[in-house]
């Protein structure tokens, strides 16, 4: 059973916000990726279209969640299903670091309002 330390965890960091990878092919995942995400104080991440299921659980904070238009305040504790092709967002109107745990398929990309598509690596 691979155990991955968080002193092996990877650190990835795009629009203000901390991606800490655990599980990718890279760390032996032969389905799944899974990450610690870190949203700090007043961070607005672009909305985004995903190509696969994101299951985004809440550890610590508060944000404002956005799924294809529709805004919803999540708390510590709560979960989000992102389904694909949803066009997702994420504030955090507070004064402290969110953070997250998110579980998603190997493959996913995002295509942001603009056209650009993103390959996280830390969901490669």
């Amino acid at each position: 059973m691979p155990v991955i330390r968080t002193s092996d965890a990877v650190t990835h960091e795009i629009h203000g916000a901390r991606f800490v990878s655990y599980a990718t092919p890279l760390t032996g995942s032969k389905e799944l990726c899974a990450w610690r995400g870190e949203i700090p104080a007043g961070t607005r991440a672009p909305v985004h279209t995903v190509s696969r299921e994101e299951v985004f659980h809440l550890l610590i904070g508060e944000l404002l969640v956005t799924l294809d238009g529709r805004t919803d305040r999540v708390t510590a504790g709560d979960t989000v299903i992102v389904s694909p092709g949803t066009a997702f967002g994420v504030e955090n109107p507070t004064d402290q670091t969110a953070i997250s745990w998110v579980t998603t398929s190997i493959g996913l990309e995002a295509e942001l309002a603009d056209g650009t598509r993103i390959s996280p690596p830390w969901a490669n």
